[in-house]
């Protein structure tokens, strides 16, 4: 006969606690206070140190109660046992935590092809003998690896401390499992493709990436005859950049075509939309660029759930989720009638903005270096002190603080290839200066500019044409030096 165990004042407190921190936004400032609370020890501790104190506290409650033959769901009811379900969980996802990231490895490199999970019996017999029937421990399995992908893409993926991108990597999360992930345990799991996502920010900043994020962290199930997840994640995410098709051509890539359907059309073709799995996420970039009969037919698949191929009356089910992308300034585009605002409004579940660079190192100029590492990492496939001094050397000596980088992070990689190839980097100054030459001769016309200032649009100019500081020393008969910090202002 099973006994109903109630918890001891004690245990409950501390299980609290622990299935708070379960729970908890990793990427929050309450889940760093609530660590520290069941590691009991200070914000000078080390962050390793510190969890695997906190890890191990966890497993010595766990202990005195299988001891007493009490580590098992079935004991508890009500609150208590939704506290202990959080309480298992959190123990077996920092007993698997090198298992799942190591697995996620493995996919990476296989690609579409889902790999068996090596570790899954040992995860599920802990969950089995914890009480969990076996439908349901497959499906708490899944929501743990589920949430080792998030943390790993999301804390991999998207690096820096600044105030910009603790939110970002905060707001992501949120956008994969909702501000509470009980709620999304309960209720939503197997819900979120109603759940649109609009990503906004300059060119280059990242969007890509923080859509991948959100892309391949979705649920997916555990298929046990298999011994794997239904899906590989790399499959589960598909993007398409919507300003690389023309008109003619868009309805066809995103919807499919049948054989026949127009000139040209020889063969079937699938669209994203058919192609999307079930539980996974397309991501529509550039979707500002789009034209309103495109964004109707959108709003369409959105609302309706289907779509038809071009050249067919035959209602196909999308079950995917959508993410959408832009560098486009949406709230003009919807004043100029260019963008629907019943479009918009469907699309904006969820908006989160990707902080430009030049915020990023505003907030925090440290994390420069952070960046050069990972992009050094990518690149050569391994961490060298050396190459990133080299190129943090270069960027500070050759651009110094007020340089704007209007290419983003894009830029900085970029940046990073040609100062490992020729030890040099003058920075991009086109884009600032291309409105240098209006404001010269309308401040020239209207006579408002004083001598500094006409002196530094002067310069901006002759270097977006003459493209080294040199000649603009030449012909303005003016010092290298000043010559750049000139131009160096005009991007300020």
């Amino acid at each position: 006969m099973e006994r109903t165990k109630t918890l001891s004042s004690n245990d409950r407190d501390f299980f609290k606690l622990v299935s708070e921190t379960a729970f908890c936004n990793p990427f929050s400032d309450d889940r760093i206070e609530l660590d520290l609370r069941i590691a009991e020890c200070s914000r000078k501790t080390p962050f390793k140190t510190r969890l695997k104190r906190a890890i191990n506290r966890v497993r010595e409650y766990i202990s005195r109660l299988e001891q007493d033959s009490l580590a098992d769901i079935k004991c508890y009811e009500n609150e208590d046992r939704l506290i202990m379900q959080s309480v298992f969980m959190f123990d077996l996802l920092h007993q698997f935590s090198n298992n799942f990231d190591q697995h996620i490895i493995d996919q990476i490199e296989a690609g579409d092809e889902p790999c068996p999970v090596f570790f899954s019996r040992d995860a599920l017999g802990i969950l089995t003998k914890r009480g969990f029937a076996a439908g349901e421990a497959h499906r708490l399995f899944a929501i743990l690896y589920q949430i080792r992908r998030a943390y790993y893409f999301i804390d991999q993926g998207l690096i820096g401390q600044s105030p910009s991108m603790k939110q970002l990597r905060h707001h992501l999360w949120n956008s994969v499992f909702t501000y509470d992930i009980r709620l999304y345990d309960r209720y939503l799991w197997n819900r979120m493709e109603d759940f649109s996502t609009l990503l906004l920010g300059d060119t280059g900043t990242g969007k890509g990436t923080a859509a991948a994020a959100i892309g391949r962290s979705g649920f997916i199930p555990f298929d046990d005859r298999k011994n794997c997840f239904s899906e590989s994640f790399m499959r589960n995410f598909i993007s398409i950049n919507l300003s690389l098709y023309p008109e003619s051509l868009i309805e066809s890539e995103l919807f499919g075509h049948r054989k026949g359907a127009f000139t040209g059309a020889i063969e079937r073709h699938k669209g994203v939309f058919d192609r999307c799995r079930p539980y996974g996420s397309i991501l529509l970039d550039e979707i500002g660029d789009v034209s309103i009969p495109v964004q109707v037919k959108l709003l369409q698949v959105l609302q309706e759930r289907t779509f038809s191929p071009v050249g067919s009356h035959e209602k196909q089910r999308f079950n995917g989720r959508v993410i959408a992308a832009t560098n486009r300034p949406l709230k003009e585009l919807r004043e100029k009638g260019q963008f629907r605002d019943d479009f918009y409004y469907r699309l904006c579940s969820d908006v989160i903005t990707v902080p430009s660079l030049s915020l990023r190192l505003e907030e925090n100029p440290r994390e420069l270096d952070p960046m050069l590492t990972n992009i050094i990492h990518r690149m050569t496939g391994e961490e060298s002190k050396e190459l990133v001094a080299l190129v943090s050397d270069v960027i500070h000596t050759n651009l110094g603080n007020s340089y704007t980088w209007p290419g983003n992070v894009r830029e900085l990689e970029q940046a990073t290839r040609r100062i490992l190839l020729t030890r040099n980097y003058e920075g991009d100054y086109s884009q600032v200066i291309r409105g240098q030459k209006d404001n010269l001769i309308s401040g020239i016309e209207a006579g408002t500019l004083n001598a500094q200032e006409l002196i530094t649009a002067y310069c901006a100019l002759l270097y977006e044409r003459c493209n080294t500081y040199e000649e603009v020393a030449r012909r303005t008969d003016l010092d290298r030096r000043t010559v750049k910090k000139h131009i160096q202002l005009s991007g300020a």
